[in-house]
């Protein structure tokens, strides 16, 4: 049983990144948006073709995305004059999609390095 559900976890991950990239374009404007279109045709390509070097390059980028993300949102909710409604809300959505991308983006790379052994050494 347990095994069995860590083995679907594993395979969700980069569907949880689709909707965090659809969740990113649609809150952007669904105008077009290239970072979007590309970060989405390489996880649709990852998902096909299964390629171990970008099943850890994307979630890196995405990772190190994330983090610089993290402090532009820090920077922006310094601005709020007082801890408001607004506030509160722009923080708690800004957290939770940030973090949230980051630990699936985690588990990809467990997915493609730590659990298939490690990449071959030259």
């Amino acid at each position: 049983m347990m095994s069995k559900l860590k083995q679907i976890a594993l395979q969700i991950p980069e569907y949880l990144l689709i909707a965090s990239v659809i969740f990113y374009w649609g809150s952007a404007g669904w105008g077009l948006n290239p970072i979007a279109t590309s970060l989405l045709l390489s996880l649709v390509l990852q998902i096909i073709f299964k390629n171990r070097i970008l099943g850890l390059l994307i979630p890196g980028i995405l990772i190190l995305t994330c983090l610089y993300m993290l402090l532009a949102l820090m920077s922006e909710f310094r601005e709020f004059p007082s801890f408001n409604q607004e506030a509160q809300i722009f923080l708690f959505v800004g957290l939770s999609y940030f973090i949230s991308t980051m630990l699936v983006s985690g588990l990809m790379i467990y997915k493609y390095f730590l659990r298939e052994g490690k990449l071959p050494t030259q």
